[in-house]
């Protein structure tokens, strides 16, 4: 039986570990960091970012979490984000798996939810 993407992941330990190797290639990054830095400046905000970032992608993986934060209309919400800016948040991610050496039918299936959401997250 294939396990779940959570699973394939490293669940919710492998999730986080992602999630906060990603938030710091998107600092690093200077086509998109400009986006992420100020967070820098608000510790409590930016933990409570990563966190719900952590609990969609583990809910969205398969696994048993509840994602409890806004909707990924409303929170991007008049960001702006271009499709250029999308496209470097989605190669930081997939360095950020290559880094933690995910398999690439994982990457697929990560790069499959990323493609989904991004009508929501770039701006009309």
């Amino acid at each position: 039986m294939t396990k779940i993407l959570f699973e394939r992941l490293g669940g919710t330990k492998g999730i986080t570990e992602i999630v906060n190797d990603a938030v710091e290639a998107h600092m690093n990054n200077p086509a998109i960091c400009a986006r992420f830095l100020p967070y820098k400046e608000q510790p409590e905000k930016f933990a409570l970012i990563k966190q719900h970032s952590i609990d969609f992608f583990s809910a969205g993986s398969g696994g048993p979490v509840t994602y409890s934060g806004r909707d990924m209309l409303t929170t991007h919400r008049g960001m702006n984000i271009n499709p250029t800016e999308y496209m470097h948040v989605v190669d930081d991610i997939l360095m950020v798996l290559d880094k933690h050496n995910v398999d690439e039918e994982s990457k697929k299936d990560v790069l499959a939810v990323l493609w989904s959401l991004k009508d929501m997250i770039i701006a009309k």
